[in-house]
């Protein structure tokens, strides 16, 4: 596969310390495509967090296969073909009623690997073992993490259902243009707080000069927890208006001469 996709080994493995870099794995060369122990090959537990995050959030539907239990395959060659049943080495998956994946590995070197995902009550979270000594602990260890983490993180969520005003617009063909939140929410607790007191502030101001682009930052949510700032989201403007012209101004006044 990496030949096909870019050429060579090489090329492949230097594109993927690329994108390690990207991520923020600071702490990960890789030498090889396939992970077998090599030399300077390397990585780290929260590194593999990174990766799994990238994974997990860009692509969800990977959780679709890799909860898959056991699957017959079928091999197909000219001589005919042949079934065989594959079973999923991640024993969490039938072990801990949260799991959701994902990725099991083990060498001679690097030991016994898991990086595990679980869901509950909406709070994904990742648990990464490394150099574990045999299976099971691998498991016990990636389970104990989970509860852990459970116990200890809570969130709070915001849709941004709620309608916002619309935004006066000076100097512009319109007068004003409607307003939309860019994105939803979300806040990961782990100090056991009361997030029934989260409050969301609007900050915008009383008009904007034209003209204004659809999509442009009219203002901002900001969220606090106890009178401290916890994040925000940026409100948008979701509609173009352009600065008047002289021609404008006039065709406005005709338009009220004549509804007088």
């Amino acid at each position: 596969m990496a030949e096909h996709i870019w050429g060579s080994e090489q090329e492949f493995v230097s594109r993927m310390n690329q994108r390690a870099k990207d991520l923020g794995m600071n702490d990960t060369n890789f030498v090889n495509c396939c992970g077998l122990d090599v030399d300077g090959h390397m990585t780290t537990a929260y590194d593999v967090a990174l990766m799994s995050r990238e994974l997990i959030t860009k692509y969800p539907q990977i959780h679709d296969y890799c909860t898959i239990w056991m699957e017959n395959i079928t091999h197909v060659t000219r001589k005919g073909s042949s079934e065989f049943g594959l079973t999923n080495t991640n024993k969490l998956i039938r072990q801990y009623p949260y799991a959701t994946g994902l990725k099991t590995g083990s060498t001679s070197q690097a030991k016994f690997c898991v990086s595990a995902t679980a869901e509950k009550d909406g709070l994904e979270l990742i648990a990464v073992i490394m150099a574990a000594p045999d299976h099971k602990i691998r498991f016990s260890d990636a389970t104990t993490l989970l509860n852990y983490g459970f116990g200890k993180c809570q969130v709070y969520r915001d849709e941004n259902t709620d309608r916002l005003p619309s935004l006066t617009v000076t100097g512009g063909v319109e007068d004003n243009s409607p307003l939309a939140y860019k994105s939803d929410f979300s806040y990961l607790d782990v100090a056991g707080s009361d997030l029934s007191s989260v409050t969301k502030e609007l900050e915008l101001p009383e008009s904007a000069d034209a003209p204004v682009k659809k999509g442009q930052t009219a203002g901002k949510a900001v969220y606090k927890l106890n009178g401290k700032e916890i994040g925000s989201v940026d409100i948008l403007f979701q509609k173009d208006v352009k600065k008047a012209l002289f021609k404008d101004y006039f065709l406005k006044t005709l338009e009220q001469l004549l509804l007088c």
